[in-house]
């Protein structure tokens, strides 16, 4: 592995994620000539899909999954790692309850599994879901701890030593962030659809999205990260995705509404080195320095 080489590694819950979350981010790298991976912990089977989608799958996550990698081909990802656990669901939902799934998995095994992929590639820059998962998903928030605890982890040679190995020395990424968005946008939306009759606590699908609690969430801004020449890589990787494009479900208001509102600026939350307000960062690779 070059001591030149800068690497990133993308931890996200379902298929999609990487794609609704930060895709024009990860095209802009890819063009830069980083290696980006991913871990997708899901294999999204709560996820909604109209039958048109369903033609030539076996099940919903057989076919969440083949556009997870018709997304990551689009936009150049160097490996993607499935870790199977099933899709949670919203908060409160049936799904919750599964023994299988990512919400009731025990978060220090989650990290485990994130430390064995953070030595193995062992990348710079590390980035996942904010403390709020976004917008409150149960898989959002334990990928989120159970990332920041591989990130704490990795490089502590106590710490998982079942995934110490000759291609899998300890090692410790120099920065982590977490996904953001500026919330002004979102707290002009909340008050428009209240002002239309719509409830902003009652959004989505299945009316389980509460767009005022998730606008009250405060998130620092610490990075922007230009993304306006990657569009069009954008746009087909989200076509990638056209099981997830109709109605209302969480991920499609997510997408409607950064496309309205964020336009072409990817944001981040700066985890480590931690930051102040004053922070205004425009690459994720400032300050990284190349391996010794």
């Amino acid at each position: 592995m070059s001591t030149n080489e800068r690497r990133m590694l993308v931890v996200m819950a379902h298929p999609d994620d990487e794609t609704f979350g930060m895709a024009g981010t990860i095209a802009r790298y890819v063009d830069e000539g980083v290696k980006v991976y991913l871990i997708c912990a899901t294999n999204g089977e709560a996820g909604m899909a109209e039958p048109e989608f369903m033609q030539g799958h076996t099940s919903v996550a057989e076919m969440r999954l083949a556009e997870l990698y018709c997304a990551a081909e689009t936009l150049g990802l160097s490996r993607v790692y499935t870790f199977d656990y099933r899709d949670s669901g919203m908060a409160g939902s049936p799904e919750n309850n599964h023994p299988d799934c990512l919400f009731a998995a025990d978060v220090d095994a989650v990290a485990g599994r994130i430390v064995e992929v953070i030595r193995e590639v062992r990348p710079q820059v590390v980035v996942t879901f904010d403390p709020y998962g976004g917008y409150g998903h149960p898989d959002h928030i334990a990928t989120h701890q159970a990332t920041v605890r591989a990130f704490d982890s990795a490089g502590d040679p106590g710490a998982y030593p079942e995934h110490i190995e000759a291609d899998r020395q300890v090692y410790r990424p120099q920065k982590l962030y977490f996904m953001t968005f500026d919330k002004r946008w979102l707290r002009f939306t909340v008050w428009l659809f209240a002002l239309m009759g719509q409830d902003p606590e009652r959004m989505g699908r299945n009316k389980d999205v509460n767009m005022r609690y998730i606008a009250g969430l405060e998130t620092p801004i610490h990075a922007r990260v230009k993304t306006g020449s990657y569009q069009e890589i954008v746009r087909r990787a989200r076509e990638c995705h056209a099981s997830q494009l109709g109605g209302l479900s969480p991920r499609r208001l997510a997408n409607i509404l950064s496309s309205l509102f964020m336009g072409t600026e990817d944001h981040y939350t700066r985890a480590y080195p931690i930051s102040n307000d004053r922070c205004r960062e425009r690459d994720l690779f400032e300050g990284v320095k190349s391996d010794a």
